[in-house]
């Protein structure tokens, strides 16, 4: 395998992993493969930014969840109680296609 190719790591897959994938497969510089994944997900960000869910059919669906403010207790002293700021996070939801190929490797190692 050459320098060029993506190796798989323990760590998991990386950006310049896909981004020697998408150069290779489309002919493209590496650097111009990081410019277009990064247009891309740059895209995703202000999507769930506007509150509007990001999906790839088959894939699946990135959608903003908003948490909401909480009363907590603080770990370090237990009797300490602490207010938790709402916050925003992103929920994926696999899609079929994902569901399935995942589905089957589950039964594969089993």
């Amino acid at each position: 395998m050459d320098e060029k190719q993506a190796k798989p790591k323990k760590n998991g897959l990386t950006k310049r992993d896909l981004s020697l994938v998408l150069a290779n497969k489309h002919g493209l510089t590496q650097e111009k493969a990081i410019e277009v994944m990064q247009t891309v997900l740059n895209e995703i960000i202000a999507a769930l930014k506007r509150g509007e869910n990001v999906e790839f059919r088959e894939f699946g669906v990135f959608s903003l969840v908003v948490r909401k403010a909480r009363i907590g207790r603080n770990p370090r002293k237990p009797s300490e109680t602490i207010m938790v700021p709402e916050r925003h996070d992103v929920k994926f939801k696999p899609g079929r296609m994902m569901k399935l190929v995942l589905g089957k490797m589950g039964q594969q190692q089993k």
